[in-house]
Parts: structure tokens; C-alpha cells; sequence
């Protein structure tokens, strides 16, 4: 199928815009030629447009079977039956009804004459005659497959049609033919525009084919003569026709033949797919004894995959599983309801549990174990549904099955050993936290059915661990304990139970061996400091091991973070201990934990500890402005300004109203306090700041921890911050103008979100934003290659004024033509985030296109490039994981001026090898079609622009597109 350069003859005159040529064979041949071969760009694109006119002309209908001649270049004959289908669908009725059956009877000739290639051009056909198919069915074409299948068919030389004498020639290549067209037929009426009703009726009169469609696919699966090829087109056609909701009880006999593909090895992913396909199919449990029928052939597998299992076959047992979880997650109220088979599912139930602990570590050795997840929850839902007489029978049955599920994820959870998990990649140790986090929700989930009894369990398994040397020697035993103990602790109310002060008792008896086991000993304390508020008296035991902790820096996230919430919940019981917190807390992490004691001291005592709290660094910061710059100076001023920042985080007064009670004196409430201490100290030492960034305005960690300390005051005051907005403002623009810094763009945003709705704070925002802008856009101009992160916070920023006062945009001050244009390069950075947050500007802007004409007419000049921007990232440039984000900006497109992306997508589209050379124009036309027809469902679009992107990826059918 490679496009070459043989036959075709360069157009005598290339500068000469084809719009001037009249329409003959030559010039359409000439335009062609342009369009593939010609280098200059404004010539393919005046070829292009000249080329689309020429389909829409009434004489396409003759010259489109011209371009098909046997003598022509693959790429012209593509064309030829490209133009044959846009008529087809597009112009039908131009074409007198006489004229019907002949173009039926040409088509099928040509099916027949492409049949051993090229495929390109075969499939185009097929598509043609399947849109052709839809325009007649049923009233002007009754049997359409029965008619196809007869025209297939070996025929003797002097039979009519004048086919006759190529249909002897390979009746296998006919044969790939037949099934390709089939293949297409159904595809075809998914993605063609049709009116409700006429997509009703075509619905059921294709449905009404199956009959002929399924007996034929069955024989050329069951026969010896068939070859792999024929038997993997047999399996693609059979999952194109369960998309039409085809009855599973007329074709369960041919989907227990799939079963048999899946021991052959070339065969089993196309045989995965179309057998998921065939049970997934929710009118499916319309069928019972079909199931009943099917679950035999499922629970036949489990050989095979406990071997595949064995021997580190990844492949086999991920589509094993597939297959076990459609059927069980599927139908699973539907076949729990048929009791005399109860130990069927049973066993189906086992085999997925299987699945759920099939041996190694995710995502390294094994990818299976997370396929089964959510069935577990489907399951539970489905049982707890039942009336409760019913529900306590599946109750005795399944409960067991719960447990050893809770034994089986604990043991997924477990980490590697440190040697193994530290030659893990940043990606799959990413990934195994992600799992950790789904198993840790499951087990969360089945404490409804398993309830109290399912913590005594742990806690008793902990206990028999930590009594006996051998056991507690594997700590990661220990800490998949505690790890389901604190899943369970996080979300659910355990103050009621009785297992928890024995819990309490044995964490100081843990052999704290390991950095990971460590951290979720910190973790699980954290997640009982609600039930410490209840019971003080233990406090004793617990506090020494946090404040321990703090000392090592490894530990020093998740201790904090265990410090702060028994701060928080317990900070009324912790006078007897405040001398020790104190002592270990003179670090800036612990200043977090300080604000949330300030806090709870009376309002008018806060200010003088404060000052005493932070004078020492301030005088310090003081003596450090006044030198010149150097390392350790900086290393320093860093220091004193994250220890404000963490102090500001926690430091709110207005926290205090929720829990007066046990305080020691009356309080006053805010609003009798002139203003906030926070407020009070940033204004003294404002000037003292200037001073620090008057020489370190070039160095982006010194001005990212002045912007630090800003940003957590407003973050934690909020509205009360509003005395400093005037006098920030104006140093944050200096700031940014002379250095541009991040930083600086996401305080901006954080003042933007809580003072933008204050008129008498507007104009010193708006000033602010207008300079931000300006400096921005200059080092869009002049290549933003350098700051992924500059780029990164400024689509945040605009995001967020988008969102909270879209009628900024309307300033004269206001590049938007710039900004659109910004937000598109943003797109095509390699940086995720920065990615991630252009798809936010556009999500956010694109809806206000309407109202805003300034912002109406960047898009209507703009939007082509947009679009061909997102299908450019989605065709391969970008990585797949962002693909759902540009599938909101396709979405938000489609929602706002859906006739606009039509033209659009067509536009870009046309261009031969765009977005990759792996799709074809009917692939992209499909993806177009269907892309243009979701409005409102998110999930569909992305599933839409996922499959695409993999198409365009080269990725489709080979197991990447289930993960």
C-alpha cells in the first residue's frame, strides 16, 4: 500500500490554482499529485480545497469509478472510493432511483476486484456499499447480507455480472472481503447521522440480519479449512455486531465457539475482546440460560490461567481475567439470582479472587490484579440489595469469601523488599501507591458487609505477629496490618470500638525497622487522633513516638502531618506535654503544629506570643538583609521565611469560635479585634522584606519563599488579609517586571480568588493582572521553551480570572489575541502540568466565547489552530496519559460551537498523514463523526478521542488500550 511516485505525472503548471481548471479526469489526477507529492504547503492546501469541491460536483458520480481503474496509484484509487462514499452518504439523494441497482451491482464488482488489495482502498469500498446499504434498507434492499453473501460466492465464468471470471480466481481473498464488508456494516450505522426514528427502524432491520450473519460466522469458525486470518476477521465481525445489541440468545452458540480461539496464541487478544464484548452487553441478562450456558466455557479457563499465572504470563491471565470479571461484574445479580446454580458463581466468585491475588508485585510482574477491584464492590451491592431473609443465605455464603478477600489485598499491599522497591521507576512506584490507594477504598468498602468483626481480626493477627520474633521479623507483615487498620480508620467512625485501645497498646511494641513501616505506623496514628480527643488518658504512651519522629528527616512529612491532627483534635488535653512539643518543635515543620496552639490560646494573648514566638527570626532576618549576598545568607533568610510561612498556614483566629469549650477565659470574637496578629506582624516587617528582595530579586528560591509566606497569610485569613492587598500588589508587579518567577503568578491567583469579588480591591487586581499579562506575553514572544513553570501558573492565573471575574477580559489593556495564543503553545509543552493547565484555560474560556465578542472573534480567527493543536497532541506528539484532558477541551469545543469544530475538525483532518500516517481517512472520519455527536457525556468523549489516539498510535489491538 506505500504511496509512490510511479504513473503520476506532475501537473504541468503547479503555481496554477486548480479552483481555475475545469473538472476532467487529468486535472482531478493533477490536483492529486498536489496534494500527496507536491512540497509546498500553500500547494497542497489549494489542491486540497479543489479536491473537496470536486467530490461535492454531480460529476464525481462518474469520475470517482475512473480513478478506480487497475491502472491507477493506490493513492488515486483511494481517492476514487473515498469520493464514492462521501456520495453515498452525503449526496444520496442526487442519484436517480433507476440508477440504484446498477451502483450496487458496480460496487460489489469492485469489492471483488480489490479483494486481494490494496486493503486501504477495499475498506473505503465496503464502507461505501455499507452506507449504501443503510440508505435502501429495508424497504428497497430486504436482504441486503444474504445478497452480499450470494455475490461472494465462487460463481462459473459465464455467470452474469461479469464478475464471474475474478470471483474463481481466490476464493479466500473473497472471502476477507465478505467479512470485511460485514465488519463494516454494523460500524457504518454507528457512526452515520441518522434521525431517531429512521435510526430505530434501521436498528431492527439489521438486527433482523443476524440470522443469516451468525450461522455463516460460526461455520467459517468451526472449519478446518478456515485460515487465522479469516477466523480473527470472523471474531472483529462478530464484536462489530454485538455493538447492535444483537440478541445474546441467538448467538450465544457462536460466542462458545470464541472460547476455543483462545488457545491459539495469534488468535487469543482478538478472541479476549470480542468474547468481553459479547457478555459486557447489558441486554445480555435478558438471556439467562445463554449465561448459564457461557459459565461452564468461563470457569474452563481457570487451567489455563492458574499456568499462565505460573509461568509469568502477563497476557494470558490479564485477558483470562477480563473475561472472568465481564461475566461476574456484568451479571452478577442476574446469576446470584439463579440458586440452583449458586455453585457455579461461587466458583466464578473464586476464580476472580484468584485473579485479585495472583502472584507478584503490581504493576512490576503482574497488571491483573487491579482488572478486579470494582467487582468486588459490585458484588457487595448486589447481595446487600436483597430483602434480608435473602440476603442472610448469600450473606453465610459470601462472608468467607470477604475475609480471605481482606488476607488476599493486604497481601497485594505489600511493599518489595528495600532492594527490590529501589530499583523500581519513579512511574511504577507512582503507580503502586495509586494501587495501594484503590485497595485501601476496597477494604473501606467491604467493612459495611464485614463490619466490626473484620478489625478484630487485624488487631488479633497484629497481636499473634508482634508476640512471636519470627513473625514480626517481615515488617512488611506488620505494616499491611496497620496499613488496613488505618483504611478502615480514615473513613469510618471506629470511637465505638473495643479493639482500639489494644491497638493503641501494641503500636509502641512495633519494631520500627524500615522508613515505608515507619510511616505507616505515623499514618495510623494520625487516623485515631479523633478517638485520642475521646480518651486523653492515652496520649502518654502515643506522643513519644511522633515527637521522635520529628527528629528524623525521613520521617518528617508523615510525622508532622500526625503531630498537626493530634494538635487539632487533642489541643485541649496537651497542656502536660506543650514544654516537650515546644522543645522538639523549633524546627519550621513544627511551626504548623505551633499555629494550631496559638490558635486556641485567648484572642488577646496571640499577638504578644507571637512577637515573642518570631522576634528572635526577625531580628535575625534583619541583620542577614543588611549583608551581601551569599550562600549561606540564603540558605538562611529560605529558613526564617518558610518558618513564618508554616506558621501563618495554621494561624487562624477565627478557628476559635468552633471549641470554647474547656478554654480558660471569655473570648472576644474577631470582630472586636481591630485586626488579625498575622496582619499586624507582616505589615512590621513588609519593609524588612522589600529590603531582602532588593537583593535577591534575581534568584527565584529566595523571591519563591517571599511570595511563600504571602500566599499561606492569604490562604489562611483570607478576606481578613484585605489591609495588605494594595501594597502587595503593587511589589508583586515590580517583582515580576524586573524578574519573572512562578511563584509569584500563583500568589496573584490567590489573591485573585478571594479579593477579585471586592470592589473596592478591583482596580489595585486589575492593574496587577494587566502588568503580570504584559511581561508574560513577552516571553511567549520571545520562546517560553526556558519556563514550562512560568507558563504552567499563568494559565492557572487566567483560569482563575476566567472563573472568578471574566470581565477583566474585557480591558483594552488585555492582549487576548496573545493570551489565545499562549494557551496554544502551552499545549505542545512536554511538561504535564503545564499541559494539564492550558486544557484548564481553554475548559474555562471557551464557555464565555458567547458573551464576550472580543474573546468570540480569537476564537472564530483562532480556533482551527486550537483544534489542530489538541488533535496533533492526541495523534502522538503528547504523552497518553493527558489524552483525557484534551478530550475536555474537544468536549468544551463541541458544547460551545459545535458547528464550528465540524468545519473545523474537516479542515484539518483532509490533510493526507494528520494527525499520524496510522489512520485512515474513514478511521478519521468515524472519529470525527463521533466525536461531533456527544455534547454532554465526558466519559464517552474521552473513551472517543482514547480509541483515536491509540489508532493514531499504532497502539490499537495490542493490549495497551486497557490500561
Amino acid at each position: 500500500d506505500n504511496f509512490t511516485l510511479r504513473q503520476m505525472e506532475p501537473p504541468a503548471n503547479p503555481g496554477v490554482s486548480p479552483a481555475e481548471l475545469e473538472l476532467t479526469m487529468e486535472n482531478v489526477e493533477s490536483a492529486l499529485y498536489q496534494l500527496y507529492f507536491d512540497p509546498d504547503m500553500e500547494h497542497k492546501n489549494v489542491a486540497q480545497k479543489w479536491l473537496t469541491q470536486a467530490q461535492a460536483s454531480a460529476q464525481a458520480w462518474q469520475f470517482c469509478w475512473a480513478l478506480l481503474g487497475p491502472d491507477k496509484l493506490p493513492e488515486v484509487q483511494f481517492f476514487g472510493a473515498s469520493t464514492l462514499h462521501t456520495k453515498i452518504s452525503r449526496h444520496w439523494s442526487d442519484l436517480p432511483t433507476d440508477r440504484h441497482e446498477s451502483l450496487k451491482m458496480q460496487l460489489l464488482s469492485h469489492i471483488l476486484h480489490f479483494s486481494s488489495g490494496p486493503k486501504l482502498v477495499l475498506t473505503r469500498l465496503c464502507v461505501a456499499l455499507a452506507s449504501m446499504a443503510l440508505n435502501l434498507i429495508p424497504q428497497a434492499w430486504s436482504q441486503p447480507v444474504a445478497d452480499m453473501v450470494r455475490a461472494f460466492q465462487p460463481q462459473k465464468p459465464d455467470s452474469e455480472g461479469g464478475s464471474g471470471a475474478e470471483a474463481t480466481q481466490d476464493p479466500h481473498a473473497h472471502c476477507l472481503a465478505l467479512l470485511e464488508l460485514l465488519t463494516v456494516l454494523p460500524e457504518e450505522f454507528q457512526s452515520s447521522r441518522l434521525a431517531h426514528a429512521r435510526r430505530c427502524l434501521l436498528r431492527e432491520a439489521l438486527a433482523g440480519e443476524w440470522a443469516v450473519v451468525c450461522p455463516m460466522l460460526r461455520q467459517l469458525l468451526q472449519s478446518q479449512d478456515s485460515s487465522i486470518q479469516v477466523k480473527e476477521k470472523v471474531l472483529r465481525c462478530l464484536s462489530s455486531w454485538v455493538g447492535l445489541d444483537v440478541p445474546l440468545g441467538e448467538s450465544h452458540e457462536l460466542v462458545q465457539d470464541c472460547f476455543t480461539a483462545l488457545s491459539n496464541a495469534e488468535l487469543f487478544d482478538t478472541a479476549v475482546e470480542t468474547i468481553v464484548n459479547a457478555i459486557s452487553q447489558p441486554d445480555s441478562q435478558r438471556y439467562i440460560e445463554a449465561l448459564v450456558n457461557l459459565m461452564p466455557l468461563v470457569l474452563g479457563l481457570h487451567d489455563q490461567l492458574k499456568t499462565a499465572a505460573q509461568d509469568g504470563d502477563m497476557e494470558t491471565s490479564h485477558g483470562i481475567c477480563r473475561i472472568a470479571v465481564a461475566m461476574g461484574e456484568t451479571h452478577s445479580r442476574v446469576l446470584l439470582e439463579q440458586v440452583e446454580h449458586w455453585q457455579e458463581y461461587l466458583a466464578l466468585v473464586n476464580m476472580i479472587l484468584f485473579c485479585t491475588g495472583i502472584p507478584g508485585h503490581y504493576p512490576v510482574s503482574e497488571t491483573t490484579s487491579s482488572l478486579t477491584l470494582t467487582f468486588w464492590y459490585t458484588l457487595q451491592d448486589d447481595i446487600l440489595s436483597f430483602e434480608e431473609e435473602k440476603q442472610a443465605v448469600y450473606l453465610q455464603v459470601y462472608r468467607p469469601v470477604y475475609f480471605q478477600l481482606v488476607d488476599v489485598l493486604l497481601h497485594k499491599s505489600h511493599y518489595p523488599s528495600q532492594e527490590e522497591y529501589a530499583s523500581w521507576s519513579s512511574d511504577d512506584k507512582e503507580q503502586f501507591r495509586i494501587y495501594r490507594v484503590d485497595i485501601s477504598d476496597t477494604l473501606m468498602y467491604v467493612y459495611e458487609m464485614l463490619g466490626a468483626e473484620l478489625l478484630s481480626n487485624l488487631y488479633d493477627r497484629l497481636g499473634r505477629q508482634l508476640m512471636d520474633p519470627q513473625q514480626s521479623a517481615v515488617w512488611q507483615d506488620t505494616e499491611a496490618l496497620l496499613f488496613g487498620f488505618q483504611s478502615i480508620a480514615e473513613t469510618i467512625d471506629v470511637n465505638y470500638s473495643d479493639v482500639i485501645p489494644g491497638l493503641i497498646g501494641l503500636i509502641p511494641r512495633i519494631n520500627i525497622s524500615n522508613v515505608m513501616l515507619a510511616d505507616t505506623v505515623m499514618y495510623t496514628i494520625g487516623s485515631l487522633a479523633e478517638w485520642l480527643a475521646d480518651h486523653p488518658v492515652m496520649l502518654g504512651g502515643i506522643l513519644p513516638m511522633v515527637l521522635q519522629g520529628l527528629v528524623k528527616s525521613e520521617l518528617s512529612v508523615s510525622s508532622v502531618s500526625t503531630l498537626k491532627r493530634i494538635c487539632r483534635e487533642c489541643r485541649h488535653d496537651l497542656g502536660p506535654y506543650a514544654q516537650d512539643v515546644l522543645t522538639v518543635s523549633q524546627c519550621m515543620w513544627l511551626m504548623q503544629a505551633l499555629g494550631f496552639l496559638l490558635s486556641a490560646l485567648p484572642i488577646e494573648e496571640v499577638l504578644g506570643r507571637l512577637h515573642s514566638l518570631i522576634s528572635p527570626h526577625v531580628q535575625q532576618l534583619d541583620t542577614l538583609a543588611q549583608q551581601e549576598p551569599d550562600p549561606t545568607n540564603k540558605q538562611s533568610i529560605i529558613h526564617i521565611l518558610g518558618m513564618l510561612s508554616s506558621l501563618f498556614t495554621t494561624l487562624d483566629i477565627n478557628r476559635q469560635a468552633d471549641s470554647s469549650e474547656g478554654a480558660s477565659s471569655p473570648r472576644l470574637t474577631p470582630s472586636q479585634i481591630t485586626q488579625n496578629p498575622v496582619v499586624v506582624v507582616l505589615q512590621q516587617v513588609f519593609t524588612l522584606i522589600q529590603t531582602v528582595l532588593s537583593k535577591w530579586l534575581d534568584d527565584s528560591e529566595v523571591v519563591e519563599a517571599v511570595c511563600g509566606v504571602f500566599e499561606k497569610s492569604v490562604r489562611t485569613l483570607l478576606h481578613d488579609f484585605g489591609p495588605m492587598v494594595a501594597q502587595l500588589s503593587e511589589m508583586l508587579g515590580q517583582i515580576y517586571s524586573a524578574f519573572p518567577q512562578a511563584s509569584a503568578l500563583d500568589l496573584a491567583r490567590q489573591m485573585v480568588h478571594i479579593f477579585a469579588g471586592e470592589e473596592h480591591h478591583i482596580s489595585n487586581i486589575k492593574n496587577l493582572i494587566e502588568v503580570l499579562t504584559s511581561a508574560t506575553l513577552t516571553i511567549f514572544q520571545q520562546g517560553p521553551r526556558d519556563h514550562p513553570d512560568i507558563a504552567e501558573s499563568f494559565m492557572h492565573l487566567h483560569a482563575q480570572i476566567l472563573k472568578r471575574k471574566p470581565d477583566m477580559f474585557l480591558s483594552d489593556q488585555l492582549d487576548v489575541k496573545g493570551l489565545f495564543y499562549s494557551g496554544i503553545l502551552s499545549l505542545k509543552f512536554p511538561e504535564t502540568p503545564t499541559v494539564k493547565a492550558a486544557t484548564l484555560f481553554f475548559t474555562e474560556l471557551l464557555p464565555r466565547c458567547k458573551d464576550m465578542p472580543s474573546l468570540g472573534e480569537v476564537l472564530h480567527r483562532d480556533g482551527k489552530l486550537l483544534t489542530e493543536t489538541i488533535l496533533q497532541a492526541v495523534g502522538g506528539e503528547s504523552p497518553r496519559s493527558l489524552t483525557d484532558h484534551f478530550s475536555e477541551v474537544l468536549l468544551s469545543l463541541n458544547r460551545h460551537c459545535p458547528a464550528l469544530l465540524s468545519q473545523w475538525l474537516k479542515e484539518t483532518l483532509q490533510t493526507p498523514g494528520f494527525p499520524s500516517a496510522q489512520v485512515s481517512t474513514e478511521q478519521k472520519h468515524t472519529f470525527s463523526q463521533q466525536l461531533l455527536r456527544e455534547q454532554t457525556n465526558k466519559r464517552r468523549v474521552k473513551e472517543i478521542v482514547k480509541e483515536f489516539s491509540l489508532l493514531c498510535r499504532g497502539l490499537q489491538g495490542s493490549g495497551y488500550s486497557d490500561y
